[in-house]
């Protein structure tokens, strides 16, 4: 995974606190890949969370509908290959802003998607995503009739 930003922090502190959030979301990524949705299913804020996907028409507005389509997808979306770009971390008062693009070999086809992920660091200590958006890098030239069906 190429995964090394060119971004610069402005302290130490800053710097490690990012690097523990990719780590997170490296570690959820790592299951996802292998068709295990454990890792999302745990980082995603049972509290307050909220879903954009190229292929959702509408935002889920929760934990229990999006714990839903987790399961429903457990163990068929595997890949081959998969390579995470230019994480950048930016970081506020208790929430942090992931960003990265993230290139895949599917065994449902390929995909290359730019991520957002809104974390923050809830009650218990814990930094969790609040907010994840995946979407298509340049959809307009992209043919999703190749990709196939996996719910």
């Amino acid at each position: 995974m190429s995964s090394e930003s060119k971004w610069k922090y402005n302290s130490e502190e800053e710097k490690k606190l990012a690097e523990h959030i990719i780590s997170l979301e490296k570690a959820a990524l790592e299951k996802w890949c292998k068709g295990d949705t454990s890792g999302y299913a745990e980082l995603w804020s049972k509290k307050n969370f909220t879903y954009f996907d190229a292929v959702v028409s509408k935002r889920v507005d929760d934990y229990e509908t999006i714990s839903k389509f987790l399961k429903s997808i457990e163990g068929k979306v595997i890949a081959e290959k998969y390579e995470v770009v230019d994480p950048r971390v930016q970081i506020g008062k208790d929430m942090a802003v992931l960003t990265y693009q993230f290139f895949a070999k599917f065994t449902i086809g390929d995909i290359e998607y730019n991520c957002i992920e809104v974390f923050q660091k809830e009650d218990d200590g814990v930094w969790r995503v609040i907010h994840s958006t995946w979407s298509v890098i340049k959809p307009m030239q992209k043919d999703f009739s190749k990709l196939k069906a996996i719910v």
